[in-house]
Formats: structure tokens, sequence, C-alpha cells
């Protein structure tokens, strides 16, 4: 069983919206620079997301992403389940044709075990993973970074005489 990057990343980027989430909406270029992820790709991901109620999108200046309810009534397993991610555990993925076209010998351990990961991932909240200490510290990490770079940016501009709306 392998989560694969799109559902790695929408976790990713629902959980910096939540982090983010009283700033107004949040566009998804900060989240792009924030977590390192393609932009073209977030924007796949939140039509998905979208789509499935989990965030609201605000057109314009100053519009962005936001989260479409409380961070504590979104689940991991929502998220995930949203970008059309599978986290199936057996080879035949639940069709029951495993072995020559018949149920394998282990195909209800694996079951089961899909059956454990998808209770187990509705079951944390986006709110349960940013109240976690280490979660807080690589948000923090990661916007100290942003801020850096933004301010870098500024001083380029000045020296050379161009004008600058970043940050």
């Amino acid at each position: 069983m392998k989560l694969t990057t799109k559902g790695r990343y929408a976790v990713t980027a629902m959980l910096d919206l939540a982090l983010h989430h009283g700033n107004g909406p949040i566009t998804l270029a900060d989240i792009a620079q924030r977590q390192g992820i393609s932009l073209s790709y977030l924007e796949q991901l939140f039509s998905r997301l979208r789509k499935r109620s989990l965030v609201s999108s605000v057109r314009g200046p100053g519009g962005g992403y936001s989260l479409s309810r409380n961070a504590d009534e979104i689940f991991i397993g929502e998220v995930i389940n949203a970008v059309d991610e599978n986290v199936d555990t057996t080879r035949c993925k639940g069709a029951h044709n495993c072995q020559n076209n018949q149920r394998c010998l282990t195909h209800d351990l694996w079951q089961d075990l899909s059956k454990r990961i998808y209770d187990y991932l509705n079951q944390i909240s986006l709110q349960e993973l940013m109240n976690r200490k280490g979660v807080q510290e690589v948000a923090g990490r990661q916007d100290d970074s942003v801020d850096v770079a933004v301010d870098a940016i500024q001083q380029k501009a000045s020296r050379t005489g161009v004008s600058t709306n970043a940050g």
C-alpha cells in the first residue's frame, strides 16, 4: 500500500490552509511557496476539493481559498477521498479476483487492513493535526523562510528601483 503524492499533497495543502485560516482567503501561490508544491498541481487538487465542498473560493484581488467548515469538522479521510486517492491494500483493488480470477488466500487480511486505514484517517481532523507540536514547529519554520524570501525580494527591488507588492 502506498499513498501517492496526490493524497499527500492534498492533505498537506489542506493543513496549510487550516493553519493560515484566520488570515482571510489564502492564495494557492502562497501554499505552493510554503509547501514546495507546483501551483498547477494545486489548482487541480483544489478543483476537486471545491467540488467536494471542503474549500470555498473567493475571486478577484484579495481572493483565494478558505476552509468550507471548521478544521475540527474536516477529516483526513475526506480529503484523500476528495482527490480520488485510494489506500486499498488488496492486490485486486477489492474486486475479489486476486488469484486466477478468484479471491486469494490473504484477501480478507488486506481488506481488513484497508478498512482500518480508512477508519484511522476518518478519525483525524485537520484541527487535531494543527494542534500537534511538530506541525506547529514546521509551520513556524515555513512562515519564517517565506518572510525571509519576501524581504530579500523587496530589498533587491528597492536597490533596482522596482516596485513590489509582496508581503
